[in-house]
């Protein structure tokens, strides 16, 4: 009598055999070699002549029960009528075996992928990423103890190393708070829905997801799609987050969004402003929003995921081939602060640092005029005073 193992079995081209499963209909039901058919032992107890009928000489037939006894037993007989037949030693639950053996190998080596990935983050790129989040934290007083923090995740490289800080902070932090990885899916394509779930897992960040139709409703819009996609997401995430009884949302703009908004204020709407480190929700009492990333360069984010060997999707936008401000067609305001600044890095080193901290250090003395909360200022109201 020949035999063949699983491993063996795997091997096999579908279209020169017959893999036939002896069990019960019920034990076929919940799971078999695939591409097998069901011929219960029964049928052939019952009528040998009418059941061996339904399968081809032309072809080698490999049967499969349980342990591989029963089948054992129907080869032989199947060999005796002339049937090309073969034993699958070990049966269904040699393939099960196999199976797990694969998964729990699979497991460690992704254990062991994420655990080099969390390494990178605090010795390789400890100055850059590490050390820039502390301190982030630390100055602008992003996060406190007892906070409960809905770190939203868009599937970008930059959201997916904000919940890895975050999950490290946790680990090694001073204060104990809570984190819910938290995923919105407004009508995600399946490959990029596919490739967030299997970066989520390698990088062992849990998600917390729900559903939108976002997507859906911006698709009808000829203007400003973006925008309102954009705005959109945030009240969900807003809403949602407040739902499981979070205080806080955390947003991945890094430190170049900071100095794009900037330049992007004076050059098109005549005025000195930036994306804070934390902003209070006018809409949602209670809620804030943080921006862990702030003083964490975008060229950092990208060495960490290249060292790592990591792919995230750039936008998750189904109309990304199509939407500037996404990552697609060149053109957007953002797009030109980018290049702007890139051309500034190639002059001096100094230039995209002097820029983010000119709002950090402005002399109202030297300013024509300011405004807060709704009150304006212009330097005549007190330049007499000042002889």
């Amino acid at each position: 009598m020949r035999t063949i193992t699983v491993e063996e079995l795997e091997k096999q081209k579908k279209e020169e055999c017959l893999i036939v499963d002896i069990r019960s209909e019920d034990a076929f039901a919940r799971g078999s070699f695939p591409q097998a058919i069901n011929l219960p032992q029964e049928e052939f107890q019952e009528h040998f002549t009418q059941a061996a009928s339904r399968l081809s000489k032309d072809k080698t037939i490999y049967i499969l029960c349980h342990t591989g006894a029963k089948s054992a037993d129907l080869t032989e007989e199947l060999e005796e009528q002339g049937y090309d037949a073969v034993n699958v030693l070990g049966g269904y639950n040699a393939f099960l075996r196999l199976q797990l053996s694969r998964l729990f190998q699979e497991e460690n080596e992704t254990k062991v992928r994420t655990a080099e990935i969390e390494r990178s983050i605090i010795k390789k790129f400890r100055k850059q990423i590490w050390c820039s989040f502390t301190r982030a934290v630390r100055e602008y007083q992003l996060i406190q103890e007892g906070d409960k923090i809905a770190v939203c995740i868009s599937g970008g490289k930059d959201s997916m190393l904000m919940a890895k800080l975050i999950q490290e902070l946790q680990k090694h932090g001073k204060f104990p708070f809570e984190a819910v990885y938290l995923v919105m899916n407004p009508g995600y394509n399946p490959d990029n829905w596919q490739i967030i779930q299997d970066n989520a897992k390698l990088l062992g960040i849990p998600l917390t997801v729900f559903e939108t139709d976002i997507f859906n409703v911006v698709a009808e819009i000829d203007r400003n799609p973006c925008y309102l996609c954009a705005r959109m997401r945030r009240g969900y995430l807003y809403s949602h987050a407040k739902e499981l009884g979070c205080n806080k949302i955390a947003l991945g703009h890094h430190y170049d969004d900071v100095i794009e908004t900037i330049l992007m204020g004076m050059l098109y709407s005549g005025k000195i402003e930036t994306m804070m480190p934390k902003l209070h929700s006018q809409n949602f009492e209670g809620m804030e929003l943080i921006r862990p990333l702030y003083l964490i360069k975008e060229a950092d984010v990208k060495a960490w995921r290249d060292y790592n060997d990591l792919h995230f999707i750039q936008c998750a936008c189904r109309f990304t081939e199509n939407c500037a401000s996404c990552g697609g067609a060149r053109g957007s305001k953002r797009d030109e602060m980018k290049e702007l600044i890139a051309q500034f890095r190639a002059v001096s080193d100094v230039i995209e640092n002097n820029i983010f901290n000119s709002v950090r250090n402005i002399n109202l003395r030297t300013v024509i005029g300011y405004h807060k909360d709704g009150e304006s200022y212009h330097f005549l109201d007190d330049y007499d005073e000042r002889i």
